[in-house]
């Protein structure tokens, strides 16, 4: 099977002119942020993935986690450019940030409105009794 991308948790690497397109434009999720927030959370995260074709070095997909880098982690804007969806990505992405590395010990969180099936096979499922959420209160569109 030929490999269609390479995976780089080199933040240098990003290109956060793409990030900043792709989540100003194409995500659903937390629109309201402006590019300097959407930096200042790449900067300061835990962990970033970039996913790059292969052959021509395009930035097709990106994630990021949030961690205490001990126990608990949040992953967070897990995102693939519309051309390359449903050929690995994503869960290439989900994987190696929740099963590889020092992430494989944490207690992982998510929020998501889609994807359930993707991040069942990792093992996120429903909250049990012992999860509450404050929500944000982020003005929304």
């Amino acid at each position: 099977m030929t490999t269609l991308y390479e995976l780089d948790d080199d933040r240098t690497r990003l290109d956060i002119d793409v990030v900043w397109e792709h989540l100003s434009t194409d995500a659903y999720w937390n629109r309201w942020r402006s590019r300097e927030d959407v930096e200042l959370q790449f900067r300061g995260a835990w962990r970033v993935i970039g996913t790059y074709a292969v052959g021509s070095n395009e930035l097709v997909g990106f994630a990021r986690a949030v961690s205490d880098g001990v126990s608990d982690a949040y992953l967070a804007d897990v995102y693939v450019a519309p051309a390359h969806r449903g050929r690995g990505a994503g869960g290439r992405m989900v994987e190696a940030m929740v099963e590889e590395g020092l992430g494989a010990r944490f207690r992982w969180f998510l929020s998501t409105r889609d994807g359930h099936e993707l991040y069942a096979r990792y093992g996120f499922a429903a909250p049990d009794e012992r999860v509450m959420e404050r929500p944000g209160r982020f003005e929304r569109p």
